[in-house]
């Protein structure tokens, strides 16, 4: 714009072809033109730079979980669970103190409570996500600081609220379960899941393309493909936490039907607000500040007519004080 202004300005004097205010403008451009790709460049470089040392600093973080120098693999395993005086907390923030659970092989245990309760906790703490303070975590009665970290979480299933679908195939997601698994394998697993004759429905059915996080599928639809991952690995614990909470009325009751489908045979833990998900669990244990208040079946706590028994109105017969 000062080049205009001030060349229109010598033309009108009569000091300037506009032949040669043209030719100088066309230069001006060829000369800036270079020199903003330059400066282009070197701004992504230092938002390049910035973010592989956020990478690096990531990746060089020491992992405190580690493998014990004598450890050894999970095999043959039943499913038998054991809690013993467990304790555990976040730096000085106690989660809970001397914490003794039980589960029998093939048994169904769900897990109830205010947020912030520890629910989630005691499941990592299973998968050496964390290691405990105090007592011991065992499995079929073997400590889980004596197994190797990859036969422990390879005999875990976990089916989580928030479901990660990678870009790529539905088969690929599936198959994300146990890598290697054919085809067949992988069909079988989705008709266990409930979720074969909807793949079927599709342009590219198996070879259809999901998007990054399963962009386009729905939220019960992406929960069956991770369920078929649960029923491809085979694992004989499984974890569930919070799978239906963010699922409506409908697509609730598909993907309960296949957990209840996926559950059987297999040691459970529910993690659940939803009440209607676990009436059918074997044992209800009611965790609340830093400890457990009540457990039983859905009747025995509903006849305690206590704090399960205040939840289960709360959800089932209005928000009137209790």
């Amino acid at each position: 714009m000062t080049i205009l202004i001030g060349g229109g300005y010598f033309i009108a004097q009569g000091t300037l072809e506009p032949v040669s205010l043209a030719t100088y403008a066309l230069y001006i451009n060829i000369f800036v033109a270079p020199i903003e790709v330059l400066v282009e460049f070197t701004e992504m470089l230092q938002k390049g730079y910035s973010g592989f040392k956020r990478f690096m600093e990531v990746m060089d973080t020491p992992i405190d979980i580690q493998d014990n120098e004598d450890c050894h693999d999970l095999k043959n395993v039943e499913g038998v669970i054991d809690y013993k005086h467990v304790s555990f907390g976040y730096d000085n923030d106690k989660v809970f103190d001397d914490l003794n659970i039980h589960i029998d092989k093939g048994r169904s245990v769900a897990l109830v409570g205010p947020s912030g309760g520890g629910k989630t906790t005691i499941c990592s703490l299973l998968l050496r996500f964390y290691d405990v303070d105090k007592g011991t975590i065992e499995i079929d009665g073997q400590n889980i600081k004596d197994l190797s970290l990859k036969s422990l979480r390879k005999s875990i299933g976990i089916v989580q609220q928030d479901v990660y679908l990678f870009t790529g195939s539905i088969k690929d997601n599936i198959a994300y379960g146990r890598p290697g698994a054919s085809d067949d394998e992988i069909i079988e697993a989705a008709k266990k899941a409930m979720i074969h004759e909807f793949i079927m429905t599709l342009p590219d059915q198996y070879d259809t393309y999901v998007g990054e996080r399963g962009t386009r599928l729905s939220g019960g639809q992406k929960q069956r493909i991770s369920i078929a991952r649960i029923f491809l690995k085979d694992p004989k614990i499984l974890i569930l936490d919070e799978a239906t909470s963010a699922l409506d009325n409908e697509s609730e009751r598909y993907v309960q039907r296949s957990l209840e489908a996926l559950s059987k045979n297999r040691t459970c833990i529910t993690i659940a607000h939803r009440l209607s998900s676990i009436r059918n669990a074997d044992e209800i244990i009611v965790i609340n500040e830093e400890d457990i208040k009540e457990r039983g079946t859905h009747e025995e706590l509903l006849a305690l007519n206590q704090i399960y028994a205040r939840y289960y109105r709360l959800q089932f017969e209005g928000l009137e004080d209790i």
